[in-house]
């Protein structure tokens, strides 16, 4: 009798084990879905559910101050937006404002990360100079390039002067007005986007490097053939926060030419703060949103693809 009590208690106790087994186990398979709920709501409330608002009244056309209802107009908004000549300059300003800053911020970002790599007073100093545009607000900024710009009596045209040039009208000529734009942003961004460069710099193994050093590689054949494809991950990871970036910022646009002159510097941005705003073409406005939408999202998942890549053939 006492083996067969022995025995009953055995089985009890495992029984209890198995069952406390699963149960932490249900609990913990269900963990990170309770860890990741508070910003998964977040993420819907203020993301995701104003995007599908968005795209419904993308479908919608409402005159505005006549009373009448919003009326069903399926794409007829998207139609309007790509037919528009205002919308078609605005993408075609923003490309070129997309590679005007891309190239030459992208290069000096490198360059200064190149430049401060090592770790020394004079290097912590430059750290500080070339970042600390990034921390000017970019409304600050352009108030500040503003009196920079201005014709005969800014801070430019005034050095030029001393030399015998006679600068043109950054703000005011429809030639220059978009590269003043880019030369703002150039600026304020490349002191960003080293920190990066900086970050993936040091995950280039040193023994790479020393073996090309003394192998006799020079120091553009050590930045071509060992640095640059070793930053392929991190250029594409910049890349698309420079894109979204330069997809998403208008502020400096409304401070200094407030889309034009002659709409050179209007962007998609500003295209649809106009369109909502000053037009009161609500519809229009939400098609060309979601088209952007569409834009950042495609840019994104690119270049996320490239980073993988990148990393894959890393490892």
């Amino acid at each position: 009798m006492s083996s067969v009590s022995s025995m009953n208690v055995s089985a009890g106790a495992a029984i209890a084990v198995t069952v406390s087994t699963r149960s932490r186990r249900r609990r913990n398979s269900w963990l990170p879905f309770g860890l990741l709920f508070p910003s998964v709501l977040l993420l819907g409330l203020f993301t995701y559910l104003p995007i599908a608002r968005v795209a419904v009244e993308s479908l919608y056309d409402k005159p505005h101050g006549t009373g009448i209802a919003a009326r069903f107009v399926g794409l007829d908004n998207y139609l309007r937006v790509l037919g528009d000549p205002a919308f078609q300059q605005a993408v075609q300003n923003n490309v070129l404002y997309a590679v005007g800053v891309l190239a030459p911020t992208l290069a000096l970002a490198l360059a200064f990360a190149l430049a401060v790599q090592t770790s020394s007073r004079w290097s912590a100093v430059l750290r500080t100079v070339f970042f600390l545009p990034s921390l000017v607000p970019l409304v600050a900024a352009a108030s500040l390039f503003f009196f920079i710009f201005l014709p005969g009596v800014g801070l430019l045209d005034y050095y030029l002067a001393r030399i015998g040039v006679r600068g043109p009208n950054w703000l005011g000529d429809s030639d220059i007005a978009l590269w003043s734009v880019v030369g703002l942003t150039v600026w304020k961004n490349a002191g960003y986007y080293m920190l990066f460069y900086i970050a993936g710099l040091q995950n280039v193994p040193r023994d790479t490097i020393e073996a090309a050093m003394i192998d006799g590689a020079n120091a553009w054949q050590r930045l071509r053939f060992i640095l640059l494809p070793a930053l392929v991950p991190t250029t594409a990871f910049v890349l698309v926060i420079a894109l979204i970036q330069l997809l998403t910022s208008v502020d400096h646009v409304v401070v200094l030419t407030r889309g034009g002159p002659s709409n050179a510097t209007n962007l998609v941005l500003y295209y649809i703060f106009q369109a909502a705003h000053e037009n009161f073409e609500a519809g229009k406005a939400a098609a060309a949103t979601l088209m952007s939408v569409a834009v950042l999202l495609a840019i994104s998942a690119g270049s996320l693809r490239v980073l993988r890549q990148g990393a894959a053939g890393a490892a």
